[in-house]
């Protein structure tokens, strides 16, 4: 009967227009979150058969909600190193916990990248959901494997402890005065019996060096070592007697005949132009000069070589001594012996003092000692239909049939949008589209409850014809 379904087709109208309302009240909540796509109600005419030529039984109408995954919100900056947004495709790859994954286990999809350090060293946003990436392994590479979903950790920025770098090279730059006078104790100089490693000068023990330069360097557990460089004039033209040693001599142990300390001895002698004649210089190999420390713990040292005492315990370590090549070099002008500088790598021990990610997806650990070291890389999800996407709580979405599956990429790669540090995704809620739509819906609902009103009129009017 037609007026019964003007009445049913009133009834979808009210069931439509709230469905629209539910979608407008959802979006209006969730203007300031982070991330959140709009929905929107779409309605679709409902035609029922037609009975006879000239009759009509309305149909009504179905409401369907979308969700509009694929727009882009607004970036918007922030102060926190750790909140990210994405500029372009993709989402972030989560889950609901950091640790003991299974393949089984659930991975969520997010735009919402307000990420902070948890009270274990996880990534996790304002939802409770960890950030999922591609870790460093053990020689300090990431291995980004797009086709592995196992393959994804749980971002722990706690387990990065401090850091150290060994010294491998020195430069020095320095000058020897040519007009240095000789000293009055250069006769009784020896190598071995007395030496300027020796040199007290309380006791006056051993020879004093007419000039000293320290070089401090970085073992291998970022202890601060000191090494220095001892210089007595000779009778000779252009020559000086050398000795490189460790203060205090307590940090190494050496083999005969070095003694107190020393490293190395020999001569240093420079041309008639104030340059370094390696061809004559002994102190040093010019073809590889290298200070070879064996590690702590090693057997006793050969002759002529040495090693770290065994209370430090740190590991072996090559000094690659550069008294030429560097920039000024070690040089005899008639000027004042003086240091220009020394130019050591190596860092001392320095603690994790902040996280920084950038636009590619590294997660990099900054100390305080200026060591940088990257620790993983942030993963990125895209879809062949982000729109089908199935939303979840949090503000996350679950992989649908009308989604398809899944691509794991880098950002920046293959489609997937770059990130954009210290930035959040805001709501692409426009409040004043939605006020119109609210005012459009309750009128539309107020109109199907008068399709309801009138239908029952008119059975009431009939009801009367049989009284």
């Amino acid at each position: 009967m037609s007026i019964n379904s003007a009445m049913l087709a009133g009834v979808s109208g009210l069931t439509a227009n709230s469905a629209a309302l539910a979608a407008i009240s959802d979006n209006i909540a969730n203007v300031n979150t982070v991330g959140y796509k709009r929905s929107q109600s779409s309605f679709s005419t409902l035609v029922t058969a037609q009975a006879a030529k000239g009759a009509y039984a309305a149909g009504g109408v179905l409401g369907t909600s979308r969700q509009f995954v694929s727009q882009q919100g607004l970036l918007q900056r922030t102060g926190s190193s750790t909140d990210l947004g994405i500029a372009g495709n993709g989402f972030f790859v989560t889950t609901e916990k950091p640790e003991d994954l299974q393949a089984t286990d659930a991975r969520l999809f997010t735009r919402a990248g307000s990420f902070q350090v948890d009270n274990l060293g996880y990534l996790r946003n304002a939802s409770g959901l960890y950030l999922q990436g591609w870790v460093v392994d053990a020689q300090g590479e990431i291995n980004v494997d797009p086709s592995d979903l196992t393959r994804l950790q749980s971002i722990n920025v706690a387990g990065v402890g401090g850091t150290a770098e060994q010294t491998t090279r020195v430069s020095v730059n320095a000058n020897l005065k040519s007009s240095q006078g000789l000293s009055a104790e250069l006769g009784a100089y020896d190598p071995v019996t007395n030496s300027m490693a020796m040199y007290d000068p309380d006791t006056g023990a051993g020879v004093k060096p007419d000039f000293e330069l320290q070089i401090p360097v970085s073992d291998s557990k970022g202890g601060k070592r000191t090494i220095a460089v001892s210089f007595l004039k000779t009778a000779n033209p252009n020559e000086w007697r050398a000795e490189i040693r460790a203060v205090p001599a307590s940090d190494v142990v050496v083999g005969a005949p070095l003694a107190n300390g020393q490293l190395a001895t020999g001569i240093v002698a420079f041309t008639q132009d104030g340059r370094l004649d390696l061809d004559n210089t002994t102190l040093i190999d010019p073809d590889n000069p290298v200070l070879n420390f064996a590690a702590s713990g090693t057997a006793a040292p050969a002759a002529g070589a040495f090693k770290w005492a065994d209370g430090l315990g740190v590991a072996g370590q090559e000094i690659q001594l550069d008294l030429a090549d560097a920039a000024g070099g070690l040089t005899q002008f008639d000027s004042q012996s003086v240091v220009q500088a020394v130019v050591t790598n190596g860092t001392a021990f320095g603690n994790l003092t902040n996280v920084e990610i950038d636009d590619e997806g590294f997660v990099t650990a900054i100390f305080d000692n200026g060591v940088v070291r990257r620790i993983a890389q942030v993963a990125l999800a895209t879809f062949p239909n982000a729109d089908g996407l199935k939303a979840v709580s949090g503000n996350a979405y679950r992989v649908s049939n009308e989604s398809g599956g899944f691509n794991l990429k880098a950002p920046g790669t293959g489609g997937a949008g770059l990130l954009s540090p210290s930035t959040l995704e805001s709501s692409t809620v426009d409040l004043s589209t939605e006020f119109t739509g609210l005012i459009t819906t309750q009128r539309a609902y107020s109109a199907s409850s008068k399709i309801i009103t009138t239908a029952d009129e008119m059975l009431e009017e009939l009801l009367r014809v049989k009284r």
